[in-house]
């Protein structure tokens, strides 16, 4: 739950700390003074999407700080996967940061975060219903999904969806084969001679390399003759002088003759009767390299007439072998595809039969666990209507058979009537601010049970209702406050006395500067808040009186 709210520079508070309680925290204060500011505050924390608007003028960037305890195990297990440390105790610490350049930054346990991050752990964690919370409860696009949570039908769902890809896939594949018989003919002969030409090529992994180096080395034959010539001269000498390797054997002599009479020697004709066996085979390469040069090395033309062709197959099929190579095999299964397209049509188009006959089932199972569920689900709902005050509202899931789409067969949409008689319509259609707030009281109270938040947030849901049912929206959000923290901003004095904690935001000035101050109230500053909710800015004695009967009787119903 949310223990404490720490505000900087949001807006027109420039520095406050809230601490919440379990049960119900009510948040009151005149128009204008600043409710909503701690909202969006909170929504900052949550991650959800914010403006530098949102900062104070004169401040450099915002800070809103949010403290956390008993987390749920879901959220803990989810911040393991981020990598984030987590507390012994299951608390949590939330930081965002928003600059006057427009940029933010976001902290959870300490560590930085994305955007993205703190809004999929901030969902876990509170669940807001307000004015702007009503376009997606009210949304025809989110009431089949509302539908699939209370069915927990996501195993069901799933199946279907495989089946659902596997035809996707299928038609996609028909599809293309239908589109290529059109001009199947032409593409089989476009496709028969990259093939032919490819295959004729005899392609070799590393061959255009080697041919490379090849012509490099022709292209240098005269150089590479001379330098094998005088390295032979070096070694095996000529006509008119001894070479290395006589010279050579001549020092070994006589290294092997001085051994005989100093010791010392013998580890001298060592290394140099190793240094002979690298010095012949040295000289054995030189002459057989200086005698394939003698032989000549590849003709020029044969080199070039096959790089050319690899450098044309290479700008029309792949800079290496290797891609040259791949794309055969491509076009090759390409070719047998079409050349067995007939086949192949006829192989799909019974494989698809099947998976909709398959999907088809898997559909009619989806929809009749959504149904079962939704007759629960209205009966629920109609329940908490008639508590809220709403004897003769009638609330029904309406179902329509639809075209098969990856949420399944089924067209999904709520619909409302508050009065006797009249037949139910889209809930968007509702008119009355006050048959719309609790219609979504009743929604969130039913639909709470598959939510597995702790705190529930509710903004001025009471818009557009008084007396019998705003007492009813009172002990609704008391009864929702048993099992959940709730926290309620309200301008109605009915439900502000059910308060476990009632916080006052106040708008104060100081020269000519404004500041919104939020502060939990005593019990005597709690009465007269009640009394100026009742009466307005005049309080007396009688309003006094009426906020204490107030008290005492929501006392009365803890």
């Amino acid at each position: 739950m949310l223990k404490s709210l720490k505000i900087e520079n949001i807006a027109v508070i420039e520095q406050t700390e809230i601490s919440f309680e379990n049960g119900l925290n009510v948040l009151t204060g005149e128009t204008g003074a600043g409710k909503s500011i701690v909202i969006d505050s909170i929504n900052a924390v949550l991650g959800e999407r914010t403006s530098r608007d949102l900062i104070r003028d004169g401040a450099d960037k915002g800070k809103v700080t949010a403290f956390f305890e008993d987390v749920p195990e879901e959220t803990l297990s989810k911040l393991r996967e981020y990598e984030i440390d987590t507390e012994e105790d299951g608390s949590l610490l939330i930081t965002r940061v928003i600059s006057s350049d427009g940029r933010s930054s976001s902290k959870i346990n300490g560590c930085n975060v994305t955007a993205t991050m703190l809004k999929n752990i901030g969902r876990d964690l509170i669940s807001i219903c307000g004015q702007h919370d009503s376009q997606y409860l009210l949304s025809k696009d989110y009431h089949l999904k509302f539908i699939d949570g209370i069915a927990k039908s996501d195993e069901l769902l799933g199946e279907y969806l495989e089946i659902y890809e596997k035809i996707k896939a299928a038609t996609k594949q028909l599809r293309k084969l239908r589109n290529v018989d059109f001009d199947k003919e032409q593409r089989l002969d476009f496709l028969k001679y990259q093939i032919n030409e490819l295959e004729t090529a005899n392609l070799r992994i590393g061959e255009k390399e080697e041919l490379k180096e090849e012509k490099r080395k022709f292209q240098s034959k005269e150089k590479i003759d001379n330098a094998l010539k005088k390295a032979d001269s070096i070694l095996n000498g000529s006509e008119s002088e001894e070479g290395f390797n006589a010279s050579f054997y001549e020092l070994l002599k006589c290294i092997d003759f001085l051994r005989d009479y100093d010791k010392k020697y013998d580890e001298v004709y060592s290394s140099l009767d190793d240094f002979r066996y690298i010095l012949n085979d040295c000289s054995a390469e030189n002459s057989s390299s200086l005698s394939d040069s003698q032989s000549g090395y590849s003709d020029i033309n044969s080199i070039e007439e096959r790089l050319d062709i690899l450098y044309r197959l290479s700008s029309k099929y792949g800079e290496t072998e290797e891609e040259m190579l791949s794309y055969l095999e491509k076009i090759q299964d390409e070719y047998d595809s079409i050349f067995m397209s007939d086949e192949l049509i006829a192989k799909l188009e019974d494989e698809i039969d099947v998976l909709s006959e398959e999907l088809f089932k898997k559909g009619c199972c989806l929809s009749d666990l959504r149904k079962l569920t939704a007759l629960d689900f209205e009966k629920r709902v109609m329940n908490e209507l008639k508590f809220l005050d709403m004897p003769d509202a009638v609330f029904t899931v309406n179902f329509e058979e639809a075209q098969a789409t990856k949420t399944g067969m089924d067209d999904v949409e709520f619909l409302f009537s508050a009065n006797r008689g009249q037949s139910p319509k889209s809930l968007s259609k509702i008119a009355s601010g006050g048959e719309l707030s609790r219609v979504m009281l009743a929604l969130r109270c039913v639909l709470s049970d598959t939510d597995t938040v702790s705190t529930m947030i509710f903004d001025e849901i009471d818009t557009g209702v008084s007396g019998r049912a705003a007492q009813k929206i009172a002990y609704k959000m008391h009864e929702i406050a048993f099992s959940k923290q709730v926290l309620c901003v309200t301008h109605l004095a009915q439900i502000a006395v059910y308060g476990n904690n009632h916080l006052l935001i106040e708008k104060q000035t100081d020269g000519d500067s404004t500041y919104t101050k939020v502060h939990s109230l005593d019990e005597d500053e709690r009465i007269r808040e009640i009394a100026r909710i009742i009466g307005g800015d005049v309080i007396t004695e009688t309003t006094l009186s009426s906020a204490e009967e107030l008290i005492s009787y929501a006392k009365s119903g803890y």
